[in-house]
């Protein structure tokens, strides 16, 4: 259920966001290095504009990091031209993954997000530290606690037109991946997880 049409049984071809792929995001994952890939998901009901996918994309491309990218498949179109075979090396692109197992995976270093309640939560309990780009409603309020809280995140700054640019999210998620800051980042989420743990 690749979303760039890779298949290794034939069967697995296309679209289907009720379709569990669990297993091959997870085997994905088992073959990168700890801490190393970028996981992005906005969400079941997200509906980002081509504009602000195309900067994600190409922000998250400059990186350099390997990515997995949860896309509905109503968002597929939105791709810059040509994004998904140029990146196909470093990213993995599919219509759904179970994201708790891929958050608890040990090769997930950062999690963009829309800063939904229950994804934030999650990565929280997780320790995974993360990128904000929140759409509406809550989110924002989240985002501003994973950054100015408890420290665990930043809040991508949106420019003109509420667009998110691809230069503040590549330097966010390197930030997180390889800046100092984002030791700091990283040892808050730790602690966050053990509290969420009961553990102190």
């Amino acid at each position: 259920m690749y979303i760039d049409k890779r298949v290794t049984d034939g069967k697995d071809y296309g679209l289907n966001l009720f379709k569990s792929d669990g297993g091959a995001c997870l085997n994905w994952l088992n073959k990168r290095a700890a801490g190393s890939v970028v996981y992005v998901s906005f969400g079941s009901f997200a509906a980002l504009e081509v504009e602000q996918m195309e900067k994600l994309g190409w922000g998250l491309r400059r990186t350099n990091s390997h990515f997995l990218w949860v896309v509905g498949s109503s968002e597929v179109d939105k791709f810059p031209n040509k994004f998904i075979e140029e990146t196909s090396d470093k990213g993995l692109i599919v219509a759904w993954s179970p994201q708790l197992e891929v958050l608890a995976h040990r090769a997930v270093g950062c999690f963009v997000t829309h800063c939904g309640w229950n994804s934030t939560l999650e990565a929280v309990s997780l320790g995974v530290p993360m990128v904000g780009i929140p759409q509406w409603t809550d989110q924002p309020i989240n985002a501003k606690y994973v950054e100015d809280v408890w420290e665990v995140g930043l809040m991508a700054r949106p420019g003109e037109k509420g667009i998110v640019c691809r230069e503040e999210v590549e330097r966010c998620v390197r930030e997180i991946m390889e800046g100092e800051r984002g030791e700091q980042i990283r040892k808050n989420a730790i602690k966050w997880r053990n509290l969420a743990r009961g553990n102190r």
